[in-house]
């Protein structure tokens, strides 16, 4: 499977690819609501940018207690559900006077709650499509990503002009409402992947499973630290420049969205080796330049060239997918997201830390050094002779009742 019109020939492809249109849409939209009502109430960069990528931290209790059930529930309804929890989570955030307490006490329901929905959504993909078209698959889900975040951005700039922070924020919540009922009438019933009940002593034996092999650790990491420094950087768009946030924010999606279309569609297998290390590099790299505190356009432009990086973790994903029995293949995309989810989380508090004692541009400069160290020191491990065969990977890996 190489070509987009044999990918959307699969009968179920189509409705989750629509599904994670409007999620993302919805969490585009409400985010940006969300930071810009934070910040108005309090002034305080840290906040601003907890508001947006905080949930993200709130993964990390979904990744050792609740994962298990992305491979124990049906797909159909765990989306559907999560849909329509989030849709009402949405609109609860947009009453007037919620105090900022309860917001973030909402902010992390919501992120243990998605910790399983990135398990139960990109464990259904895996199962939907053969094995050759996993790549092609996620690389239009990213893209899907990307075109709703420019679209999501651009929407609710024009809202909060237009309107107000808070009927933005129940915009986001149709829009998830919306995911859910694609979900519920466009999925098939299927039955889960694994048997049993999910546990939390399930998630940690399966979670130990995935961590013992020592080429996916390295996998693991690569996907998770870099790419929290690096969105730790774009959690400071909005105090670097609340006029302009959602432009830079719509040119890191575009970058993305290109890296996707490329690696995805357009790049062969040999070429995939060869570029994983450099688009790793390209993810942190261009964020230097805001140690010279630069101009919008300049600041655009590198957000969009290093956002090309985030296709390395295509790579990566296909790579893991490799390593991975597929009874746990649910399991092992959750723990990936949600863990590089927490990061983004750990990479927004540091960066707002940061920005709090200095500037939002020496912030995100501190963030992309971190971040280009880190993948330095990975390299190594993530070179192509490092990794398991998928024999040696099943073997590593015991059965799952």
């Amino acid at each position: 499977m190489r070509t987009y019109r044999q990918l959307f020939a699969s009968p179920e492809f189509p409705p989750l690819f629509f599904t994670s249109l409007a999620q993302v849409a919805a969490q585009t939209v409400s985010g940006l609501a969300l930071a810009t009502l934070i910040y108005a109430a309090t002034g305080s960069p840290l906040l601003s940018a907890l508001s947006m990528f905080g949930p993200s931290l709130a993964q990390v209790i979904g990744a050792t207690a609740l994962m298990s059930a992305a491979d124990r529930i049906p797909p159909r309804a765990a989306m559907a559900g999560l849909g329509l929890v989030f849709a009402v989570e949405t609109a609860v955030l947009a009453i007037p006077g919620l105090p900022v307490a309860a917001a973030f006490g909402i902010l992390f329901v919501t992120g243990v709650l998605a910790s399983v929905g990135g398990g139960v959504r990109y464990g259904l993909l895996n199962e939907i499509l053969p094995k050759e078209g996993y790549l092609i698959g996620r690389s239009v889900l990213n893209m899907a990503v990307g075109t709703m975040q420019i679209c999501g951005y651009g929407l609710g700039g024009v809202l909060l002009t237009a309107l107000s922070p808070r009927v933005t924020l129940l915009v986001g919540a149709g829009l998830y409402l919306a995911a859910a009922v694609v979900a519920r009438f466009g999925l098939s019933a299927r039955p889960p992947r694994a048997s049993g009940r999910p546990s939390v002593a399930q998630t940690w034996r399966n979670n130990a499973v995935l961590w013992s092999s020592v080429p996916r650790r390295y996998v693991f990491l690569a996907l998770w630290v870099p790419n929290g420094l690096i969105v730790g950087c774009e959690s400071l768009f909005v105090s670097l420049s609340p006029r302009h946030a959602g432009v830079l924010f719509a040119f890191a999606a575009f970058g993305m969205l290109l890296g996707d279309i490329t690696t995805g569609r357009f790049l062969p297998a040999s070429w995939r080796r060869v570029l994983g290390a450099p688009l790793r590099l390209l993810l942190a790299v261009p964020y230097l330049v805001f140690a010279f505190h630069p101009a919008l356009p300049i600041a655009a432009a590198a957000v969009m060239l290093a956002s090309v990086g985030y296709a390395a973790s295509l790579l990566l994903q296909e790579r893991l997918m490799a390593l991975t029995l597929h009874a746990l293949s649910g399991q092992a995309l959750g723990l990936q997201s949600s863990g590089m989810l927490t990061m983004q989380g750990v990479g927004a508090v540091l960066a707002g830390v940061v920005a709090q004692w200095s500037s939002p541009s020496d912030a995100m400069t501190v963030m992309a050094v971190a971040s280009v160290v880190v993948t330095l020191s990975l390299a190594r491990g993530l070179r192509p002779e490092r990794v398991e065969s998928p024999v040696e990977a099943a073997t590593a890996l015991a059965p799952v009742s």
